[in-house]
């Protein structure tokens, strides 16, 4: 394991070279994920820093997608979604226009889940879909749509759960097949999400730690699930009042399952079901 000061190395480097910064991650967090790419591509820390300090951007973006936790699934905790369906979208289906972000959209299944949903709902020509993470080959496959059946097969046990089921109403099933959204090739182990979903999401990349917004405008409602937990206390703080800036009135945040506001954010949301709306302060 590498020693404090070692890991501050390895962030100095990263930042100096690519402009990436590390700085305020969990350190459990980034350490882990060193340890792991130590391992993975057999360096030890003096190998690992001068490699880095090649500036070669193949491999510190590379890198970066190592260190960086890319992990999402279609309609991932389904009691989340049924918020986003009964309780979220039905107060934004008046609306003219609605812009919804999805940070830290990793390789895009959460993004999609949503498209799906609000076809379902008959609100898609009038949303607008934007989503960033900051992996730029998690980005290449939220892009094309195209994932491994054998790895997605079970969460479309998830998608019964919130397209077909009704959980206040157990007797209304709706039959929507898969085939409405999804080419599935179980020979080649492949499912490709149909063009017209794949055409509607504006991907770009972003790294949040910046606290950029790139896309010049504020969003009904910003999805930013299990991104938190993976910075420290202070960069949650920034992060959370970054969205809280960005977020029209009234205006709803959806954050992981294992994922709340805490400190002096708390008071500029209120806290409802799985999801959180802005306060006027």
């Amino acid at each position: 394991m590498l020693s404090e000061d070692q890991i501050n190395e390895i962030i100095k480097a990263i930042k100096d070279v690519s402009g990436y910064d590390f700085s305020e991650y969990s350190p459990r967090s980034f350490q882990r994920r060193i340890d792991k790419i130590i391992e993975d591509y057999r360096f030890d820390y003096k190998s690992l820093l001068k490699k880095i300090e090649k500036k070669e951007p193949e491999f510190y973006e590379k890198l970066v997608a190592d260190i960086t936790v890319n992990t999402t699934e279609l309609f991932r905790n389904p009691p989340v979604w049924h918020s986003v369906k009964y309780r979220i979208l039905p107060k934004l289906m008046e609306n003219e226009k609605v812009d919804i972000w999805h940070a830290g959209c990793s390789t895009g299944q959460e993004v999609y889940s949503m498209i799906i949903l609000l076809n379902e709902l008959g609100m898609l020509d009038r949303v607008n879909i934007y989503a960033s993470d900051l992996n730029t080959t998690a980005l290449a496959q939220a892009e094309k749509g195209k994932y491994i059946y054998r790895f997605n097969i079970e969460y479309l046990q998830n998608f019964d759960e919130v397209i077909r089921k009704n959980p206040y109403n157990f007797e209304e099933y709706n039959d929507v097949p898969y085939s409405k959204y999804f080419d599935i090739d179980q020979v080649k182990d492949k499912i490709l999400i149909k063009d017209f979903l794949r055409n509607k999401a504006i991907f770009k990349k972003h790294d949040i730690v910046k606290r950029e917004n790139i896309f010049h405008k504020k969003f009904d409602l910003i999805m930013c699930r299990n991104v938190l937990i993976y910075f420290n206390l202070s960069l949650q703080s920034k992060v959370l009042n970054f969205f809280y800036d960005n977020l029209k009135f009234p205006g709803y945040l959806v954050l992981g399952y294992h994922e709340s506001i805490l400190g002096n954010e708390a008071i500029k949301f209120h806290k409802k079901h799985y999801y959180y709306t802005k306060k006027l302060i």
